[in-house]
């Protein structure tokens, strides 16, 4: 009996603790007070691990205080509990935050067959779609890599660096200042220090000078215009009745030879909404910031405003649905290319806050996540590039850190591509009437890129040899020229020869390529056989094959615009003399008109038909019998120059 008794009384004591813990934590979870209540509710269920509102409370606590991760031990006892669609859905955004992806797809698989909220089932649907596309992320930035930028980073929060006039700029929870009650952390202050690009003297970090940072609230991220002269940044979670209790936008402005004291941005719509994370377009026209405010699209939107003449932000519009999700997202950064970057929860994703790209296109963007080179399953925030796209900041809250958010540099560490020279030794000849070839000496030859543009030019030498330098993937014109020869002009091309630079083992290799010019001599008034001119039995027009010869000569006209040529056909002793002279006139003028279709003066060319009467080998054997070899050889086309015209 009397043990019965020392069990109830104890009991009772045990059962009047409790609530009494119960009121506490309650009221400090109400008050936003998320660590505090966490650490009362937890002391709750180590004598009670099942109770249903201390499991909600700290998870919700952690959920609402950015650490969902660490809720998941607590939705999971949740849904044994009370098995909603609601702790299902959350259980399965704390699984995707640990990675944990097939046990999020179930989680969310769950939310969505069990709910009557047409809401929550989008919602849930959306998060399994956006899991089944994580296999196709590829990296954005392929060779960049992040570091933890250590000697910057404090023990606490470190996060949203942007630099100015040499400057870092960056918010931090170091200096102490009192305790913010909803994550346990001091409260967060505006620091600066010198910077070179993503070169920091963590030596000189202090409290930015442009105005005081205020104690018992945390100040934000911060932005300043391009010019310099108009700072804004986010503030709030004052515990002052008079202050803004929500966090909002504040802006101080450059006048004379100091900034003023910030002052409430009338943007931020009304009290009691939350606006933070602000960025300044490139050319410092266009405020991008977050705001939870109605009329979004889910938990935070990104919205855009216009600076107005007298430094004032006006014309506030949503960023649309490409960008913002049922989820949330912030931390804008327009870079002068158009791309847009910022951080989401909601695009697909690997955990928490992902950074990702708006490329822009006709009908507005393309969203791309920047892969996991740079997102991990942890929140991933706040990119700055301090020489777009090579190199920059970022902050994440991944494991490794330093303290809680860090902020992290990055680099991109593409390998320097092995050099190929390209050397072109080129040998000018001259073509004998015998067939045979000998070296040309002192020939002028140029070359010509595929744009027209000259890029080289000298003279072969005694061996009729130069060597010129060739980029890679590139087409050329070359034109050798010397008194006496008709110029001509090839084209060469590196397109295709540059070997693949993993078979490369040297920085600096050489390749060497040869080519050969022949050139013809220019005598006036010397026939020039032209070979392979074929026409139809009693026809004179111009057929495909020959078409193909006569662009040769086609060429050597443009290549030798000073010269004036007759072209001339030729028959054999077939048929009358009349008959031939006729055939051979019509066509020696249908080559003429051919030659002219394709871009040659027609005062430069003279159509003459010989008929039968210039033969160049028998048509007959001396016993009478036919020579068809010889035949053969009467039939043709010739050219030769009669007039070298004045440049």
């Amino acid at each position: 009996m009397k043990h019965s008794y020392l069990f109830i009384l104890l009991f009772a004591v045990i059962l009047g603790a409790c609530t009494s813990l119960d009121k506490k934590g309650t009221a400090q979870y109400q008050a936003g007070e998320y660590q505090l209540a966490i650490n009362t509710f937890s002391r709750i269920l180590e004598k009670d691990p099942d109770n249903l509102e201390a499991n909600r409370i700290v998870a919700e606590s952690y959920r609402l205080s950015n650490r969902v991760e660490r809720a998941v031990p607590y939705y999971e006892k949740l849904v044994e509990l009370d098995s909603t669609a609601e702790n299902y859905y959350k259980k399965g955004i704390g699984l995707k935050s640990q990675g944990e992806y097939d046990r999020a797809k179930e989680a969310f698989s769950k939310a969505a067959e069990m709910t009557l909220n047409d809401s929550l089932e989008l919602r849930s649907k959306r998060e399994l779609a956006n899991l089944g596309k994580l296999d196709n992320i590829q990296p954005y930035f392929p060779n960049h890599q992040l570091e933890n930028y250590e000697l910057l980073n404090s023990r606490g929060i470190d996060y949203a660096p942007i630099v100015s006039e040499n400057f870092l700029y960056f918010t931090s929870s170091r200096g102490g200042g009192g305790i913010y009650q909803a994550t346990g952390q001091s409260y967060t202050k505006l620091f600066r220090t010198r910077a070179d690009g993503v070169n920091v003297d963590v030596q000189g970090i202090q409290p930015m000078p442009e105005f005081r940072n205020e104690e018992g609230l945390n100040q934000g991220a911060i932005a300043i215009s391009p010019d310099g002269n108009t700072i804004v940044y986010a503030r709030g979670n004052s515990t002052n009745r008079r202050d803004q209790p929500e966090v909002s936008l504040y802006a101080s402005y450059f006048r004379g030879a100091s900034f003023t004291e910030p002052v409430y941005m009338t943007l931020n719509e009304e009290p009691g909404y939350w606006n933070s994370t602000p960025a300044f377009s490139p050319d410092g026209k266009t405020l991008y910031f977050a705001s939870n405010r109605p009329g979004g699209y889910g938990g935070i939107d990104l919205y855009k405003a216009t600076v107005l003449a007298n430094g004032d932000f006006g014309n506030v519009q949503n960023m649309g649905p490409e960008i913002n999700t049922p989820g949330n997202e912030m931390f804008p950064r327009l870079e002068t290319n158009g791309n847009f970057f910022f951080a989401s929860d909601g695009h697909p994703g690997y955990g928490k806050l992902d950074l990702f790209v708006a490329e822009p296109n006709n009908n507005g963007y393309t969203v791309k996540n920047l892969g996991d080179n740079i997102n991990t399953t942890a929140d991933d925030f706040g990119i700055f590039f301090t020489n777009y796209p090579k190199e920059g900041f970022i902050t994440s809250n991944r494991d490794g850190g330093v303290g809680d958010d860090d902020i992290y540099y990055f680099k991109d560490m593409t390998p320097k591509p092995k050099v190929v020279n390209f050397l072109l030794n080129l040998i000018t000849k001259e073509q004998k009437d015998d067939g045979s070839q000998e070296i040309l000496p002192q020939t002028r030859v140029t070359m010509y890129d595929e744009n027209n543009k000259l890029v080289g030019g000298d003279n072969t030498n005694q061996q009729g040899r130069v060597r010129f330098r060739l980029s890679p993937e590139q087409d050329y014109s070359i034109i050798a020229s010397k008194s006496g020869y008709f110029t001509k002009s090839i084209t060469f091309t590196t397109k295709g020869k540059m070997p693949d630079q993993s078979e490369l083992i040297q920085d600096v290799t050489n390749i060497t390529l040869d080519t050969t010019v022949v050139l013809d001599q220019l005598i006036l008034e010397k026939a020039i056989v032209l070979e392979n001119i074929y026409y139809d039995f009693d026809r004179a027009e111009i057929r495909p094959d020959a078409a193909q010869e006569l662009n040769k000569l086609v060429k050597i006209l443009k290549d030798n615009p000073n010269i004036r040529i007759e072209l001339s056909s030729h028959t054999d002793s077939r048929g009358s003399e009349q008959y031939n002279e006729e055939l051979s006139q019509r066509r020696a003028e249908s080559a003429v008109e051919y030659i002219i279709s394709q871009g040659i003066a027609r005062e430069r060319l003279v159509a003459r038909g010989y008929g039968e009467s210039q033969p160049i080998a028998p048509n007959e054997n001396p016993d009478g019998s036919d020579n068809p070899e010889g035949r053969q050889m009467n039939r043709r086309t010739e050219f030769k120059v009669i007039e070298l015209l004045e440049d």
